[in-house]
């Protein structure tokens, strides 16, 4: 199982990002998937993660009201909705995908570099 992100890229601060996780060929239904980020010289930092079933998320406080998670319909993709960004979001992002049946991530990508400067 490969697990691949995509969307990040350079913007300016107050701009949008939209976050895509897939992992080619199996469903992300079951699993739990999070989002993570480390920026230079600091430990890796969960943004938000979501259920299985899709019905529970959650939000780091630094990006409450600005980040939304969400799953397709199809149950391929996780995306993570990224508004009104800040430079200190700028970071490496990464994708996590976690069993039902355990507690910690078991998947993770390669990531994809945010960049939030003017």
């Amino acid at each position: 199982l490969q697990v691949v992100e995509s969307g990040g890229g350079l913007v300016q601060p107050g701009g949008s990002l939209r976050l895509s996780c897939a992992a080619p060929g199996f469903s992300l239904d079951y699993y739990g998937v999070g989002w993570f980020r480390q920026a230079p010289g600091k430990e890796r930092e969960r943004v938000s993660c979501i259920s299985s079933s899709g019905g529970s998320n959650r939000y780091a406080d630094s990006v409450k009201g600005r980040f939304t998670i969400s799953r397709d319909s199809a149950g391929t993709t996780v995306y993570l909705q990224m508004n009104s960004l800040k430079p200190e979001d700028t970071a490496v992002y990464y994708c996590s995908l976690r069993p039902r049946y355990l507690d910690n991530p078991l998947y993770w990508g390669q990531g994809t570099q945010v960049t939030v400067s003017s």
